[in-house]
Parts: structure tokens; sequence; C-alpha cells
């Protein structure tokens, strides 16, 4: 299992920020569109939500499947899915 560091309430706010300043000035892809490709290819799995790298630009969207939970990373920019975890 791959365990992610933990995220202060200031790192979260500053994420969202840049998020939504990289969504305005069109360098981002919004966040239902990302989930809009990804969600319909998790087949028996509940989306839960996501996070969000600011630095990055990476979405990190939560699934649950059979008691486990799947990690599945989207470039912001591209939609392009990164990697995922087995699940």
């Amino acid at each position: 299992m791959i365990l992610a560091p933990a995220v202060s309430a200031d790192q979260h706010r500053d994420d969202q920020y840049r998020a939504f300043e990289q969504r305005r000035d069109g360098h981002l892809l919004p966040l239902r569109e990302i989930e809009n490709r990804v969600v319909p290819t998790m087949r028996d799995a509940e989306y839960i939500g996501f996070d969000f790298d600011g630095g990055s630009g990476v979405y990190t969207l939560k699934f649950l499947r059979n008691g486990t939970v799947i990690w599945v990373a989207v470039d912001g920019h591209s939609g392009q899915v990164l990697g995922r975890t087995r699940g």
C-alpha cells in the first residue's frame, strides 16, 4: 500500500487556489472533465473523491472496490492517466 503524506489545511488551501488560477488561465482541465473521462472506466468501483497537487497539476481520483481503495493519478493539463494502484 502506498501512503500519501499528510497535507496541512494551509497547503490544501494553497493547492485549491493554485488549481483555480490554472483553470481560469486555461492551463488546467476542470475537475468535472477529468471525472467524466475517468469515472466511467472504473466499472464496479465507487468514486469516493479526489486530491489535487497544485505543484504538479496532478489530480488523484479515489475509488473503492471490494473494500480496497484504488488511486488513479491524472495529469490535470492533458487529462492523461499517469497511473493507478491495483485494486
